[in-house]
């Protein structure tokens, strides 16, 4: 698939998107990046280290976070969006759900559309990413961790997003899937949405698995956010065995490092 001006082959290799957060309050390092300065260093660093995509986000969305309005949301990431895409030739994304910041950063120069909702808080956003011809990674996500079939409700929750998308002419090769790890869902539902990651390769689009630093870590391990490289590691390539296309992450050396041995490990056999 196509995301800005950069080609990825999805079904050969897992890449990386790269999280800033220019938040004061972001779970894992709110307040580190959100000066201009501090922002711009830590793309080039993420890019050095073998990022291959940048998400700014500009509102939190941890348990129990605040929501934020459109303009402080669109203060916080435009700006940085449009200077990215000045000083480093990388694909970047906006990780909102809110159809006016989406405008304003695409306008900025964001290529990618990072929805939390899969398109079902604001229905805007679903004909806004039709028009921009942007790509788009459409989140799993629920008020309340019920069930009573767990992958089978991801699946049809997913499938109603895909509806939405194919309904406002998104294009079917712009489109990402993500299991929304941390989202809606308890600390047991976050394990199998990981185990059966590959389950929902049966809906026929690239998959994201997002899990850096969050509490299955935190909780599986028994050690605070500073903590949880390694368990994001391990997450990393379970992604990586089950072809998944994306992982988004903060620690991109250590994940470009598991990543490649991974694959190694993966590929390497059947040549052997």
């Amino acid at each position: 698939m196509k995301i800005g001006n950069r080609m990825f082959e999805t079904g050969k290799h897992t890449y990386i998107m790269g999280i800033l957060n220019v938040t004061p309050d972001s779970f894992s390092d709110g307040g580190r990046f959100n000066r201009k300065d501090l922002a711009l260093a830590r793309v080039q660093q993420m890019i050095e280290e073998g990022a291959d995509i940048i998400d700014v986000g500009g509102e939190s969305t941890r348990p129990g976070y605040q929501m934020v309005g459109e303009a402080q949301e669109i203060q916080r990431t435009a700006e940085i969006i449009e200077d990215i895409k000045k000083e480093f030739n990388i694909p970047v994304s906006i990780d909102t759900y809110k159809a006016g910041v989406a405008r304003a950063c695409l306008k900025a120069g964001a290529d990618l559309v990072n929805d939390i909702w899969g398109l079902k808080y604001d229905r805007a956003l679903a004909g806004l990413i039709r028009e921009s011809g942007a790509a788009c990674c459409l989140m799993h996500n629920r008020k309340e961790a019920d069930y009573h079939n767990f992958m089978k409700e991801i699946k049809a929750d997913l499938a109603d997003t895909l509806s939405i998308a194919r309904e406002e002419g998104i294009s079917e090769d712009k489109i990402i899937l993500d299991p929304g790890i941390g989202f809606g869902k308890t600390y047991e539902n976050n394990l199998e949405a990981i185990y059966k990651i590959g389950e929902l390769h049966s809906l026929g689009y690239p998959l994201l698995l997002g899990a850096s630093r969050k509490s299955v870590v935190g909780l599986a391990l028994d050690l605070p956010v500073t903590e949880r490289v390694e368990g994001t590691l391990a997450i990393t390539a379970w992604a990586v065995m089950n072809h998944c296309a994306f992982v988004r992450v903060h620690d991109i050396k250590e994940n470009k490092r598991a990543i490649q041995m991974a694959e190694a490990i993966r590929e390497g056999w059947q040549r052997g």
